[in-house]
């Protein structure tokens, strides 16, 4: 298997209305993947969830879906609790009804706590999370902690790789953009690609190491806070470049789903990544 290539969302130069006419549109320009926003909620019906889903097929897109962001799992309040567990399982029914594989979740705010208390109190969060899902008929859908762009929320790489220690069906969601800006621009390069893949690698295994989930953008950062906002690739004030993490990748012979979200030209600069790592995987 390659690795597979998609917009979160619909960029700036979507031509249609619907994101029922994604999956075609992004099947012609030559991508693979499309991951659909829930961003501000979960908000789309069974029957355009249906009909995304039947184009995906039909144009062999591959689904995936990104649940509301206030998702925190390290609140330990219980009644948020309560609420994160409703935003994730009525994520995992809107991907259910489209047939996604996977649903991309936020880890939390550290809420003036240390970031080993936050993680205490978020592990056993996702453990009920992932009983919710299972007992709701949604086991089949991969849960996809994602690494954070600012530093006072919870979600580094080794923070998201012991989340998905917990349950084998966790797929972490590396984003390079967030691990980028947190680190204020030292995860950049070749060298730091090779050790972030390893890292994965070290703690989940091969087998589940090649098929992570990622998002990608260059996006600009503060040295105080970390992600200041989403850039497109056309900007060069700020990283990651993508070719060092596409030629590490291809070398490896990984299969990973990458998914754009570079600001309004995501489908455009997914299709330069998939460049970039076709034209690796040819010079060998």
């Amino acid at each position: 298997m390659r690795a597979r290539f998609g917009p979160a969302g619909n960029s700036e130069d979507f031509p249609y209305r619907s994101s029922v006419q994604a999956p075609g549109w992004l099947a012609e320009m030559g991508l693979e993947c499309y991951e659909y926003q829930c961003g501000k909620g979960v908000s789309v019906g069974e029957s355009t969830a249906r009909k995304i889903g039947g184009a995906a097929q039909e144009a062999g897109i591959t689904l995936s879906l990104h649940a509301p962001y206030f998702i925190n799992l390290a609140n330990p309040d219980r009644s948020s609790l309560q609420k994160t567990i409703g935003y994730i399982t009525a994520a995992c029914r809107a991907a259910d009804w489209m047939g996604a594989g996977r649903v991309v979740i936020h880890s939390g705010a550290l809420m003036k706590r240390t970031r080993r208390e936050a993680m205490d109190i978020a592990r056993p969060a996702l453990r009920e999370v992932v009983a919710a899902c299972d007992t709701a008929g949604y086991g089949h859908i991969a849960l996809c902690p994602e690494t954070m762009g600012k530093i006072n929320q919870l979600g580094d790489l080794d923070e998201v790789l012991e989340l998905c220690t917990l349950d084998e069906r966790l797929v972490p969601c590396v984003d390079f953009g967030h691990l980028y800006a947190r680190s204020l621009g030292e995860l950049e390069g070749r060298e730091a690609c090779v050790r972030m893949l390893d890292r994965i690698q070290e703690v989940l295994g091969e087998d589940r190491a090649r098929n992570f989930h990622s998002h990608f953008s260059k996006i600009a950062f503060t040295p105080n806070g970390g992600e200041k906002m989403h850039l497109t690739f056309d900007q060069a004030d700020f990283g990651p470049d993508p070719a060092p993490l596409m030629a590490e990748v291809a070398r490896r012979g990984w299969s990973p789903t990458f998914i754009c979200e570079s600001a309004g030209t995501q489908a455009r600069d997914a299709l330069e990544m998939k460049g970039l790592y076709t034209s690796c995987l040819e010079q060998g």
